[in-house]
């Protein structure tokens, strides 16, 4: 099971990284992307464009370390759980917009199957945060392993 565990924590991190990276040195872009869901205060939307990629690669690569991973699962969860939210608001609105979630050249528009999509990917970071760490983990390592 603990390398089921590496596997999926390394598919989860790999995910954000590419997402994070995706995004960096678009800020302008992430922006107005944000902004089109018409679901953030306006005044976060900057602060969010420019910190969420380093977040997101921050996270990644978290969880492809295994450092404190239960944790940084839960995190993903959490994440991937808000932006399933988001995209499912704007399909229920009606609204066909760009995800934002690979950077500028993300094609994909908000759409149940991202929804489910962001939701998949949710429940492989649960079933992580609950058999964390797996192998290779560096928890393992410095003894952070209940």
């Amino acid at each position: 099971m603990t390398a089921v565990v590496l596997v999926l924590r390394l598919a989860v991190g790999g995910v954000f990284i590419g997402a994070g990276i995706s995004k960096i040195g678009h800020a302008d872009l992430f922006a107005a992307q944000i902004a089109a869901f018409a679901i953030v205060p306006h005044a976060l939307i900057a602060p969010m464009a420019l910190l969420l990629p380093f977040i997101e690669v921050l996270l990644g690569l978290y969880l492809v370390i295994g450092l404190y991973t239960r944790v940084a699962a839960l995190v993903a969860v959490i994440q991937l759980a808000i932006f399933a939210s988001a995209i499912g608001s704007a399909v229920v609105r009606g609204l066909s917009l760009s995800c934002g979630s690979f950077g500028p050249n993300d094609k994909t528009v908000t759409s149940w199957a991202e929804v489910a999509r962001d939701l998949g990917f949710a429940a492989i970071a649960a079933f992580v945060a609950w058999r964390a760490p797996g192998m290779l983990a560096l928890d393992r390592r410095i003894g952070n392993v209940k």
